[in-house]
């Protein structure tokens, strides 16, 4: 662990804001800030922010780089399986993509028991329930249990919250047509099936994970967003999963779970307010996104210059990509 007042430091130069005035029809997320270009292209800048529960919680340290450059090695990886909308990665924190016409819905896919957030099958079916977006599933399962069989279990898309839809309504809703659902389905366990196999050559289990998907100008279904980062997906270390899950512990995870956790077991986070998180926890969950950076990607993490505000950076590199904007 770093020393105080380096992690004052450190914390000091996290990145919570990339509005740029001279860029075009500014958009901000929870966690990225985002312009639409004229020319179709879209800048998405991966912030600091961390949002859980349907909130920002707090900035983590080099946590927009971690989620930007695991996608990127994503979506190299997975490029032969379905089109992404990527064009170019002009800084650490940001992808230029192709704008799309997204579909409202979120593609969830799930291999294990598990969860803390109100669309967790794990509450769900601790519970009492025991058919969960549409799926039945047998009685005397625990927490973190592996599932009979990989299962999709789809969220609509809202500006505040996501929540919880069968395939079946989701196509008697016209949120996307039967022809559509079958694709997205189809793109979605071939690209779980890719990450759980990348995964497991490093030592790691893809729990579950979500993916968004959007139509081209041909209408054609295109994979955007993000893909397998730590912020999107449940990572556990395959290497103590056994004895950890015998021991009554959780799985030692390098994901957002950590933090979810952590929230939990202070306050209701839909109803109480967010207690400040402390520096070191932070630095402990920031290392964890680190850590599976390097391990799913097998290449060391280069962290930003010390003393080197971030933003500086970004907007240097911004403005030798599109420097008819500066």
């Amino acid at each position: 662990m770093p020393s105080s007042s380096d992690i004052t430091a450190i914390l000091d130069a996290r990145l919570t804001d990339a509005k740029i005035p001279q860029l075009p029809k500014f958009q901000r997320g929870k966690v990225r800030d985002a312009y639409d270009l004229p020319d179709g292209r879209r800048i998405m800048i991966a912030t600091d922010r961390q949002s859980a529960f349907d909130k920002v919680l707090t900035p983590v340290p080099y946590k927009g780089q971690v989620l930007n450059q695991t996608a990127q090695f994503w979506f190299e990886q997975t490029k032969d399986i379905c089109p992404n909308h990527v064009l170019s990665y002009p800084d650490p924190n940001v992808i230029v993509g192709r704008r799309l016409t997204m579909l409202p819905v979120e593609m969830v896919v799930r291999r294990y028991l598990t969860g803390s957030t109100n669309t967790s099958i794990w509450p769900m079916y601790e519970s009492g329930e025991r058919v969960v977006y549409g799926h039945r599933l047998p009685d005397g399962l625990t927490k973190n249990a592996e599932l009979p069989n990989t299962i999709i279990t789809p969220t609509t898309k809202s500006a505040d919250h996501d929540a919880p839809i069968t395939a079946t309504a989701l196509v008697e809703q016209g949120v996307v047509s039967a022809a559509q659902w079958e694709e997205l389905s189809a793109h979605a366990l071939a690209l779980f099936e890719r990450g759980q196999t990348v995964a497991a050559r490093n030592g790691l289990i893809l729990v579950d994970t979500k993916y968004e998907f959007g139509l081209d100008e041909d209408g054609v279904i295109t994979l955007a967003d993000e893909v397998h980062t730590p912020d999107s997906s449940r990572y556990w270390q395959a290497h103590t999963l056994e004895q950890r899950l015998s021991n009554g512990q959780e799985p030692e995870s390098l994901d957002k779970e950590f933090l979810r956790l952590w929230v939990n077991e202070r306050c209701d986070p839909y109803k109480d307010p967010i207690p400040e998180i402390p520096p070191e926890t932070l630095m402990t969950f920031s290392g964890k996104y680190i850590r599976l950076y390097e391990q799913v990607t097998g290449q060391p993490f280069q962290k930003p210059t010390p003393g080197k505000p971030i933003r500086d950076r970004l907007e240097a590199n911004l403005r030798r990509a599109f420097p008819e904007y500066f």
